[in-house]
């Protein structure tokens, strides 16, 4: 059996060890290229597993961390917060070619595209984008004391080192100058606010990143948590709403992330997800607009990357060819969430 980032026989023998109660892994399949980290359906014996890698080829330092993403669904499990039920984590990179870890399969739907959605009544569609809200409130509301994430991150001076490690992110994958994104690195370093509260934050929250089911609509479980950490709470929402696609938005139908599964009828727009989130957190989202900008900063440097992993021929699926043009187009709309439209 060949499937592109895996080793099959080392992985059997590794899971005969190591996960005895799956049974005998039977095939293995690719679920989704992703523009990231990879994700594989594992068939077994007795059980349907979930198989996380990191991308093939161009993987920068600190990104694509398998045993955070373990150790997160795995202090989850039992919180209001819903995530697959974490199985076994691997380090030994001799068995696939990389880290990875095994979850058990939720019976859910990943969602991108008002297509995959289907027709549900416009009732449905917005009882699930207010509970896209409510689950981002609720993992903002976890004691990540209490569930063992004391030293997960550092909450002083998050915002400060996020700006940091993604402008060292770009300048390890960018592939040309713009100054544009100069120019913003600077903006957002004037207006970067004083440290505040810290939460969990998930770091890449967006409906395709949650298993739905959609009658009735529920999300079933939050997954792609390589990013998560401990931090303010309200850059989790900032970018959620950088991959948001608004009615009348015709620029944002160019940037090839997330889908347009939120111009479908009955889901809430970008202002109302925002007001539904600060109705039951109670946080105060006033300052929205910079933590906007910075969620599309974020994103252009994650593109940027993606970008260098297609242009190596080390991308896995399909719908890489335009990604790069999304790049200044992400850095001219943070501009503007600043106060300042580009020409």
């Amino acid at each position: 059996m060949t499937v592109p980032g895996i080793d099959w026989p080392r992985l059997v023998t590794w899971m005969a060890e190591h996960v005895p109660e799956a049974g005998e892994p039977l095939s293995v399949s690719l679920i989704s290229g992703g523009k990231s980290n990879l994700t594989y359906l594992v068939e077994a014996r007795d059980r349907r597993l979930v198989l996380r890698r990191p991308p093939l080829g161009h993987v920068l330092p600190t990104a694509h961390d398998m045993r955070r993403e373990f150790r997160v669904i795995s202090a989850l499990a039992g919180t209001p917060v819903p995530v697959p039920g974490p199985v076994a984590f691997c380090a030994d990179e001799d068995v696939i070619g990389a880290p990875f870890y095994l979850m058990g399969h939720v019976e859910g739907e990943t969602v991108r595209t008002r297509e995959e959605l289907g027709a549900p009544s416009p009732g449905d569609t917005r009882r699930l984008s207010e509970r896209l809200a409510e689950v981002l409130a609720a993992i903002h509301a976890v004691d990540y004391q209490e569930v063992g994430l004391g030293d997960f991150g550092r909450p002083n001076g998050y915002l400060a080192r996020q700006l940091e490690r993604w402008c060292q992110q770009w300048e390890r994958s960018k592939t040309a100058d713009l100054p544009e994104y100069d120019r913003l690195v600077a903006r957002l370093r004037d207006r970067l606010p004083a440290s505040g509260e810290s939460t969990l934050v998930h770091g890449d929250y967006r409906l395709d990143n949650t298993l739905v089911r959609l009658a009735p609509p529920e999300i079933l479980a939050v997954v792609d948590w390589e990013m998560s950490t401990l931090g303010d709470p309200l850059a989790d929402l900032g970018l959620t709403l950088t991959y948001w696609h608004d009615p009348g938005d015709d620029e944002r139908a160019g940037i090839p992330v997330a889908g347009d599964v939120t111009l479908a009828p009955g889901f809430m727009n970008a202002a109302e997800f925002a007001a539904h989130y600060a109705k039951v957190s109670g946080r105060d989202i006033s300052d929205l607009g910079f933590y906007v900008a910075f969620g599309n900063f974020k994103l252009a440097v994650i593109v940027e990357g993606i970008h260098a992993r297609f242009r190596q021929g080390k991308t896995v699926g399909e719908g890489f060819d335009r990604i790069g043009s999304a790049v200044p187009t992400l850095i001219a709309r943070a501009h503007r969430m600043l106060g300042e439209d580009l020409p």
